[in-house]
């Protein structure tokens, strides 16, 4: 009985010690998350303040950098006409991460199954790629003329090449034990791709995902310099032109904000689709 009695005893108190760990465990997560929250927060606080005490401090002139409070007054005034120029670029940036995405998952796909293929045009893509956007933009203007067109396949473009080499590489880092085991089992090419290839590849191709997201909008804002009459990358180079110098800083805030929320949704994605990859933190 006696036995009985402490082996129930030091049960109770591992039990207690388990969830006394989980509890700190928890607790340790949630300040973890708090910190990263707050401390990009408060650094942009304290750059914001210094900015705007630095322009009378050094007599800083307008047309060069306008205090924050400027560039406020111009955000809340002219919201309505920045949200109308936000939205032609927001539209030409999400179709052009679609398109340059989805092409470069299709022809990486083809990569890893044909390796000739892989060899004859990988080093077309890696020499178009070199070729830098302004050099691109006005020729896409050319081709397709001075709508939507040309900016979202400037966006499709930037967006293309880093997707390619990471979706490759990802389908074909592939543990060769797992391919063995599908063998074995019997399955299918089908199967395969989609149970072992595929799943691999998802780390690879949300890092990509999450530079695509960026540089779909970069794309985009320089085609709308080339030649546009709407968008973001048309009102940066007009209130340059008349040294409005505001609502150029308001623009480009509006601008690096979408930019960030679309990073924001493609992390939230990957956190939903990669639940069994997610490393932890503390």
């Amino acid at each position: 009985m006696t036995n009985i009695a402490t082996d129930a005893g030091s049960m109770n108190t591992a039990f207690v010690d388990d969830e006394e760990a989980r509890r700190r465990y928890s607790s340790e997560k949630q300040k973890l998350v708090w910190r990263r929250r707050l401390l990009p927060l408060l650094t942009i606080t304290v750059l914001i303040v210094l900015w705007e005490i630095a322009v009378p401090v050094f007599q800083i002139k307008s047309f060069i950098a306008p205090a924050p409070s400027a560039v406020f007054r111009v955000l809340v005034g002219k919201f309505d006409l920045l949200m109308s120029n936000l939205l032609p670029t927001a539209i030409e940036a999400i179709l052009g991460f679609m398109l340059g995405n989805g092409v470069a998952i299709i022809i990486a796909t083809a990569f890893v199954y044909k390796q000739k293929l892989e060899e004859a045009f990988f080093p077309i893509a890696v020499m178009f790629n070199t070729i830098p956007v302004v050099a691109k933009a006005p020729i896409l203007v050319l081709l397709l003329g001075n709508g939507m067109e040309p900016k979202i396949a400037i966006a499709a473009l930037i967006c293309f090449f880093p997707t390619l080499v990471n979706m490759t590489r990802g389908l074909r880092d592939v543990n060769p034990q797992q391919l063995e085991l599908m063998h074995v089992l019997s399955a299918s090419p089908r199967e395969v791709f989609l149970k072992v290839r595929l799943r691999n590849s998802l780390p690879y191709l949300f890092s990509a995902l999450k530079i695509t997201a960026s540089t779909a909008v970069i794309g985009a804002i320089v085609g709308e310099w080339i030649g546009a009459n709407k968008g973001i990358g048309a009102l940066i180079i007009q209130s340059t032109y008349n040294f409005d110098t505001p609502l150029l800083y308001a623009t480009i805030v509006v601008g690096s904000c979408f930019s960030a929320a679309f990073f924001g949704v493609i992390v939230w994605l990957e956190g939903r689709f990669l639940k069994w990859n997610v490393a932890p933190t503390v």
